[in-house]
């Protein structure tokens, strides 16, 4: 009877002998055919080797399988005390999570507080049954335990067989374990947030309104202005140990440690507010924008976000803080009217831009936003007006012609001569897109809201004209970008363009009256958001032939969409006192959304409403139509879900979303900046 069972490996390296013997007695066989006296020698060498050999096996078999089983006895002890003392917590888990084994080290660190029959996720609710039931290899969760924290290092062990040893057992059919090893990264947490707090973080400001708020101060006043200016500025970082250079006459370069980034972001950027408040002559406010970049990566690449941060604040307005970091921007600062600015040297200079690139294209393809309005479609016909004047063939993108801009569409299709395909869809656009296609977005700057995103990942040569802010999700490398928030509508910006484009430009009435309705519905009948800039462009349509009752005309409604616009109205409820929030449902309605934002409109007609929301449901999605008519940032509301627009003209696109839900979000939304003080009731 045989002491022990040798494995495969083993067993062929004890029966070598064996296997050389039957060598020889081949070999032998072999001779017998040369040489019989040789073959019969040789023969009886191997005789006598076997003997031997027999003698030797039966004599310490026994005792080098007792030495074997003291030897792996002596290792799996061995091996067992080394994981019950390892240094490090160790623990056996089954595939529900229950601990089957532990070293000594997880006892001391959880022995008083653990009921380890009770589950890992008992003791630490980070490592969830769900993780340790889908693990497949290794994972790693992050736990923390009293003041510690733990790399829990999670390894799936695949067994062939139920088995038993001297560390754990296991029961029923179970065949797979799953190993954890804990690893305490408290004190490395530590050095790398040291580290991380005295890493530079990087910061551009620029002066908003320097033209025109410093070169109409007088000239002995200039000076000290601009003194007190660069003071408030150097005093303000220099509070957080900060170093600031002034690089250019309205720009400033500014470097300090990231553990100072906090302290900036918990008061908001004071100094965006204690800059408004110098006065040394001047009339305007003084006004700032900041671009912060926080990189972990490398200094190169916080410079990097600070240039896009800066380019982001300058976007959506100014008089703002923005923080670009890995995959988050953060905007502070942005309460208090946008500044607008008189001087047109921005739309000359974006004017000429555009006119050498449409010489320079075969074609071009124009779109707005999806459901577009009355400001989309008449700062696209604008540019074709452009274009038209180069002779480049120019088409408007539209899939859906509302209720309300089909009117206008018919009078501009009623002209003569005019091309009987300049409007297509966006498979017909796709199709018309060649190396030499120019593609312009007009009225929106998020790639995903255009009604044909995939223009913009197929052609080369973008350009992005729009008064909304920008945000997150923008459309990325435009050739040219010209993003104007001050102006109340894309119409507003494409009618300065077309002055700067060609003295000799010719701008038909149906022309002029798309632009002008645009101007007209951005900002309700000049009541939002218009400045001097507005008028005026009002005024060179007006030169050219709009025609304000043919305008008017165009912009009257259903009989229908008047009701529903009233009903809206009606069932509005106020929130906090000062915020009216109402829903529509479109039905037997042909262009709800328009309705939606009308509605917002006429709720601010009410004494006392500040600011007001109007969600409607259609085609599978909410839009949110978002208007304020004093100091609350409808934008930032908007932003905080997904939307964006202007300070008090915003709205948002929710999928997967309902009514009830929406609104829950925008109440809650709405709560936490009264709370925090950013909405005072």
């Amino acid at each position: 009877m045989n002491v022990i069972e040798y494995r495969s490996q083993l067993k062929h390296y004890l029966r070598a002998p064996i296997y050389l013997v039957i060598i020889m007695l081949a070999m032998d066989i072999g001779l017998f055919f040369y040489d019989l006296v040789v073959a019969f020698t040789f023969l009886g060498l191997v005789i006598i080797y076997l003997l031997v050999l027999s003698i030797f096996y039966g004599m310490f078999r026994k005792k080098l399988s007792s030495e074997l089983l003291q030897f792996a006895a002596g290792y799996a002890e061995s091996q067992n005390e080394l994981m019950d003392n390892f240094e490090v917590p160790y623990v056996l888990l089954d595939r529900s999570g229950r601990i089957v084994w532990h070293n000594k080290k997880f006892f001391d660190l959880c022995g008083e507080v653990g009921n380890f029959h009770d589950g890992i996720s008992k003791i630490f609710p980070q490592i969830t049954i769900e993780t340790i039931r889908e693990i497949d290899g290794l994972a790693n969760v992050e736990v923390e335990f009293g003041d510690r924290i733990f790399d829990a290092t999670l390894q799936s062990l695949d067994l062939k067989k139920p088995k038993t040893n001297g560390l754990f057992s296991l029961e029923g059919n179970e065949t797979s374990l799953v190993a954890l090893t804990m690893f305490d990264i408290t004190e490395l947490n530590i050095v790398k947030d040291e580290n991380r707090n005295i890493k530079m973080v990087q910061a551009v400001i620029y002066i908003d309104n320097y033209e025109e708020t410093v070169e109409k101060v007088d000239i002995v006043k200039r000076a000290l202005l601009l003194a007190v200016i660069d003071r408030k500025v150097s005093q303000y970082f220099q509070s957080v140990d900060g170093i600031v250079q002034k690089i250019e006459k309205d720009k400033y370069f500014v470097v300090f440690q990231h553990k100072y980034l906090k302290k900036l972001i918990d008061t908001r950027f004071a100094i965006l507010e204690d800059v408004k408040s110098i006065k040394v002559g001047n009339e305007n406010e003084v006004t700032l924008s900041i671009g912060v970049g926080d990189s972990k990566e490398s200094y190169r690449q916080t410079l990097e976000y600070s240039n896009a941060a800066i380019n982001i604040a300058l976007g959506r307005g100014g008089s703002q803080a923005v923080v670009k970091s890995e995959g988050e921007v953060s905007y502070y600062g942005v309460h208090g009217k946008q500044v607008e600015k008189n001087t047109r040297v921005k739309a000359r200079v974006k004017a000429k831009a555009l006119r050498e690139m449409m010489e320079a294209r075969g074609n071009v393809l124009v779109m707005g936003h999806q459901i577009s309005d009355i400001d989309a479609f008449g700062a696209a016909v604008g540019v074709c007006v452009a274009a038209k004047m180069l002779g480049k063939k120019c088409q408007i993108v539209l899939n859906t012609i509302t209720s309300s801009l089909r009117p206008v569409v018919d009078n501009l299709l009623s002209m003569d001569g005019v091309d009987p395909d300049l409007i297509i869809n966006s498979e017909e656009a796709v199709k018309c897109v060649n190396p030499d296609t120019l593609v312009m977005v007009v009225d929106t700057n998020r790639a995903t809201y255009t009604e044909c995103p995939k223009l913009l990942e197929i052609c080369n040569t973008i350009v992005v004209f729009d008064h909304h802010r920008q945000g997150e999700g923008i459309i990325e490398n435009p050739v040219l970008s010209y993003i104007e928030p001050y102006a109340s509508s894309t119409c507003e910006m494409i009618a300065e363009v077309l002055q700067y484009f060609d003295e000799s430009i010719n701008i038909r009435p149906q022309e002029a009256d798309a632009l002008y309705a645009g101007i007209l519905i951005d900002t309700n009948n000049f009541v939002t958001k218009t400045g001097v800039r507005t008028f005026e462009a009002a005024a060179y349509l007006r030169r050219n032939g709009a025609d304000m009752t043919r305008v008017r005309k165009l912009l009257r409604e259903s009989m229908e969409a008047y009701k529903a616009r009233a009903e809206v109205v009606r069932k509005a409820e106020v929130y906090r006192n000062i915020i009216a929030i109402s829903s529509f449902l479109s039905e037997q309605v042909e262009s709800p959304t328009i309705i939606g934002a009308q509605a917002a409109n006429e709720l601010l007609d009410i004494v006392g409403i500040r600011a007001s929301f109007v969600l409607t449901d259609y085609n599978g999605k909410i839009y949110v139509s978002a208007r304020s008519i004093d100091d609350i940032d409808v934008q930032i509301i908007m932003e905080k879900i997904g939307g964006g627009g202007h300070i008090n003209v915003a709205g948002a696109q929710l999928s997967d979303s309902t009514i009830e839900s929406a609104t829950e979000r925008i109440e809650a939304i709405i709560d936490d900046m009264i709370e925090k003080g950013e909405i005072i009731e």
